[in-house]
C-alpha cells in the first residue's frame, strides 16, 4: 500500500464496493467488478475492470491503485499477477455471517474509518439478531437452497445461515460448512429423498427457471414442487457475502418463506 489510508482502491467483487459506499468512502474507489450493481449509481460512476475469475490487469495497473480488494481462492491468479506487479492486495475469504461482519470491520480499518465500520457492522448484526428472534417461534419449513443447477449445488455457509435466520431449516446443513462448490454437489435423488417444503434458487449469472426445476424427473413428488413453492432469489442479493445479503437478501428469503406481508412484519419486529 503506497499510503494510508489508501486513496485509490480497486474492488474485484461486489461486496467491498457496497460496503465502501455505505461507509461514505466511495470516493476512494477507482475501479470495480463488472458485477457491481449496488448502489445502482456505481454502474455509471466507476470503471469496470474485472469479472469474477478474470480481470483486466493492464487496466487495473493503469488506474495506479494503492490497494486492490479481492475475494476467495477463485481470484488467486488475479492476486498473483497484481502482487508480481508490485500492487498491494487484500484478499478477503469470508464464507459465513461472522466472516461478513469481520470483513466490514477489517475494510473500515483498512481505509481509516474503524468507528464507521463498527457502527455499520453492529447495525447489521442487530438486524439479523432481531429477525432471528422474530422467526424463532414459527414452524420451520425444510428448505433446499440451490446455488447452481448443473450440477446441483447447495447453498454456501452464509446463505444457509440466513435461511435459518429467516425461519427455514436447510435440508443439508452439513454441506454449509464446505467452502468449495465442488464439495456441495448434491445428486438430484438426495433432494427428492429429503422432500423439502420450499425450494429457493439463485444461479449466479444465469436466470432461474422455476418451471425447469419442477420438470426434473421425479421432482413432482417433492412437497415444494407439488405445492408450487419454488422461488428465485436474485444472485446480487444473496450470493455476495456482504451487506446486500444481510439486508435485501434476507428480506427476499423472508418473503419467499412467509409471503410479502408477513415478511414486512418480521423484518420490522
Amino acid at each position: 500500500m503506497r499510503r494510508f489510508p489508501p486513496e485509490r482502491i480497486v474492488c474485484t467483487t461486489e461486496e467491498t464496493v457496497e460496503t465502501l459506499y455505505l461507509l461514505g468512502e466511495d470516493r476512494r474507489i477507482v475501479g470495480v467488478s463488472g458485477y457491481a450493481v449496488r448502489p445502482p449509481r456505481v454502474r455509471r460512476e466507476k470503471p469496470r475492470v474485472s469479472a469474477f475469475t478474470s480481470a483486466d490487469i493492464a487496466k487495473i495497473l493503469a488506474l495506479e491503485p494503492d490497494l486492490v480488494l479481492t475475494f476467495s481462492d477463485l481470484q488467486a491468479e488475479i492476486v498473483r499477477e497484481l502482487v508480481r506487479a508490485g500492487i498491494a492486495v487484500h484478499a478477503f475469504n469470508q464464507r459465513d455471517l461472522a466472516g461478513i461482519f469481520a470483513m466490514i470491520r477489517t475494510l473500515g480499518a483498512l481505509v481509516g474509518v474503524p468507528e464507521k465500520a463498527e457502527a455499520l457492522a453492529r447495525d447489521l448484526e442487530r438486524r439479523v439478531e432481531r429477525i432471528a428472534r422474530a422467526t424463532a417461534s414459527l414452524p420451520r419449513p425444510r428448505v433446499w437452497f440451490e446455488e447452481w443447477d448443473e450440477p446441483l449445488i447447495s447453498g454456501i455457509g452464509w446463505v444457509e445461515e440466513l435461511v435459518r435466520v429467516a425461519g427455514g431449516e436447510p435440508i443439508f446443513p452439513e454441506l454449509a460448512r464446505e467452502k468449495s462448490a465442488k464439495d456441495r454437489i448434491v445428486p438430484p435423488e438426495r433432494v427428492i429423498e429429503a422432500a423439502p417444503d420450499v425450494i429457493l434458487a439463485s444461479w449466479c449469472g444465469k436466470k432461474v427457471r422455476p418451471e425447469k426445476i419442477a420438470a426434473r424427473p421425479g421432482w413432482e413428488a417433492i412437497p415444494a414442487v407439488r405445492d408450487g413453492r419454488i422461488h428465485a432469489i436474485p444472485s446480487p442479493l444473496i450470493l455476495q457475502p456482504g451487506p446486500a445479503a444481510l439486508g435485501d437478501g434476507l428480506d427476499a428469503l423472508l418473503a419467499a418463506l412467509w409471503g410479502p406481508e408477513a415478511a414486512r412484519r418480521l423484518a420490522a419486529a
